[in-house]
């Protein structure tokens, strides 16, 4: 038994040794990049052509009858006025009600075309908050460090930086080798739109037989992640997948009746037993591969008492994985998430419920349906005589490759325009358009090139929305770049 405890702490001991010079040596690799030639780029005409575009109020909303069309309209108006070369040059057509796709020819046809995506729209500023704002909402005011207003950072900076690249391009005279398609839909805020833009566009490359051999629209970007003694970078983080999206009614039916004579338990009663069901028995959680990449590539940046944990990542999952889980926001990451959004009850104070509901909108993970989570419902919820049925949805993503050209191009010129990048592929939280060209495309990235701090990101789809002039002009540098590249044999 002595023996044993020796060999044991010996073991233990080796371990912890092997574990501090590995350590030591989880570094980032240094690899040096051939610097690329400037981009000009006039950065006082990006940020005018932001503010004008941020002025027109493109809001979505999932009852059509709602949406201003005429704002839409006045929309394409301005960039056929703002960029006279892409509207000579570039073939366009609208889409659906508004959805444009613009068609630049490449020289050679054999060739699989890239697409480029944004989306036009934005979402509404919640009625009654219109005087927290700053600068107003739709002002596009531009104070020497921000540019202010809905989508100055969903996602009016990066369709204009898009356009602003390739009015240049056109200018100089490149020309593409292959195909390049610029695709902006018209309610990518409105998630799972059944007759949304980009999915109506995407339908229309399959059945014109066009595969496309890469994709990049939103997700990602460069963000600030700075610790005192710990790092100092750009966490670029590049979407390769985006989680599913599924919203679940349950309902509860009963006699109802006047309050005053009511039953042991209500159908709102019966209906709180229900949610209590469902946020008890959470998803299991499960580790896809971009997990241990992203936190390797942060180790590989940080100190060496950090890098002592982070190396040790394949070994430490288990804890990883019971820690993660139990903070809501970075839960998300190993989960499908379950959460309990709206309900509703009786009509009045006095009378009893004949039928109550509550919507349940649920992430999903690649691997995991919408039928995976209906049966789940049914699993967990006691009382069978409750109602289940499916609102709307869509399935969750499945990984891009990170050997692929269009991954490589991304992370490439993340590295040559900021030597802090921390490069890692990563899982697209919410939902955007990229999803709908998966049915014409193995290769969809998602990466808005900006460097915003964590506190800007958290007022996208909130009050004061802004984006710091600074980044604007880098904005419109990657895009020629990738352009210049990824548009080439």
């Amino acid at each position: 038994m002595e023996y044993f405890l020796y060999a044991l702490l010996a073991a233990l001991a080796l371990f912890v040794v092997v574990t501090l010079i590995r350590a030591a040596f989880f570094k980032e690799k240094k690899t040096e990049l051939p610097p690329l030639p400037d981009e000009e780029v006039d950065e006082a005409r990006v940020l005018e052509s932001l503010s004008q575009a941020i002025q027109i109020k493109t809001v979505s909303y999932p009852e059509h009858e709602r949406v201003d069309w005429e704002e839409f309209a006045r929309f394409r108006d301005f960039l056929a006025r703002r960029y006279p070369l892409i509207d000579k040059k570039l073939e366009h057509e609208i889409i659906g009600d508004a959805s444009v796709i613009y068609h630049w020819r490449g020289k050679d046809s054999s060739l699989e075309p890239i697409a480029l995506l944004s989306h036009q729209d934005v979402v509404p500023v919640t009625p009654g908050t219109e005087g927290d704002w700053t600068h107003p909402a739709f002002s596009g005011h531009n104070d020497g460090e921000f540019i202010w207003g809905r989508g100055s950072l969903d996602m009016k900076n990066h369709l204009i930086c898009l356009m602003e690249a390739v009015e240049l391009l056109l200018a100089e005279g490149f020309e593409p080798e292959r195909d390049v398609y610029l695709c902006f839909g018209h309610d990518e805020e409105v998630v799972a739109a059944e007759a949304a833009g980009a999915k109506s566009m995407a339908e229309l490359f399959k059945a014109r037989g066009i595969h496309l051999d890469s994709v990049l629209d939103e997700g990602g970007a460069w963000l600030k992640a700075s610790v005192p003694h710990v790092m100092d970078g750009w966490l670029a983080g590049i979407g390769t997948s985006e989680k599913g999206y599924a919203d679940f009614e349950i309902a509860v039916n009963a006699k109802g009746g006047h309050s005053s004579a009511p039953p042991n338990h209500s159908a709102l009663g019966e209906l709180a037993v229900a949610i209590q069901d469902v946020e008890k028995h959470q998803f299991k959680t499960k580790v896809f591969p971009f997990l241990p990449q992203l936190l390797k590539s942060v180790g590989r940046a940080s100190s060496y008492p950090v890098r002592v944990l982070l190396c040790n990542t394949p070994l430490l999952m288990p804890l990883v994985r019971a820690a993660l889980k139990r903070i809501p926001i970075a839960a998300c990451m190993v989960r499908t998430t379950t959460a309990a959004t709206m309900a509703n009850g009786s009509p009045a104070c006095n009378v009893l419920p004949q039928r109550a509901s509550a919507i349940f909108n649920f992430r999903m993970m690649p691997g995991t349906s919408i039928a995976d989570v209906e049966k789940h419902l049914h699993k967990v919820i006691r009382n069978k005589n409750v109602e289940i049925s499916f609102v709307k949805g869509k399935e969750a993503s499945p990984f891009s490759p990170t050997d692929s050209r269009a991954f490589q191009t991304i992370a490439r010129l993340c590295k040559q325009m900021n030597e802090k990048s921390i490069i890692a592929p990563y899982l697209v939280m919410g939902g955007t358009d990229a999803c709908f060209y998966e049915i014409v495309c193995e290769n969809v990235n998602r990466f808005s090139p900006f460097e915003i701090t964590a506190e800007l990101m958290s007022c996208t789809h909130a009050t004061n929305e802004r984006i710091p002039i600074a980044t604007v002009a880098k904005g419109v540098v990657f895009f020629k770049r990738y352009l210049r590249q990824m548009a080439q044999a």
